[in-house]
């Protein structure tokens, strides 16, 4: 299991040079074009079926997902003012190499 600190890294890193979508609809449409790099989703959602289709949307989709424990610090990461169930990194900018790192290539 990769460290949660990478993960907000990887998402933060990808805010700032490259492009991210935020929120469960968000990230949906992202992974159903083929666009996410990464689904990053929060295991602290209520309700969790906020973001339960999203592991099998992504395997279905061969997205890489992973999670973090805090929605709170996801949504930090992500630039926002309040907790995001979920992520994806659509343009990884400069977190590439971070990513790589997260899914173990």
């Amino acid at each position: 299991m990769v460290e949660a600190d990478k993960i907000y890294e990887a998402v933060e890193i990808a805010k700032k040079t490259g492009k991210i979508k935020k929120g469960a609809n968000e990230v949906t449409k992202a992974i159903e074009r083929g666009n996410a790099k990464l689904v990053v989703i929060a295991e602290d959602t209520e309700p969790k079926e906020l973001v339960l289709h999203l592991t099998p949307l992504c395997k279905e989709k061969n997205a890489p997902i992973v999670s973090v424990p805090s929605k709170e610090d996801l949504g930090a990461a992500a630039g926002l003012h309040l907790a995001t169930t979920s992520v994806a990194i659509v343009q990884e900018g400069d977190a590439v190499k971070i990513i790589k790192e997260i899914l173990g290539k």
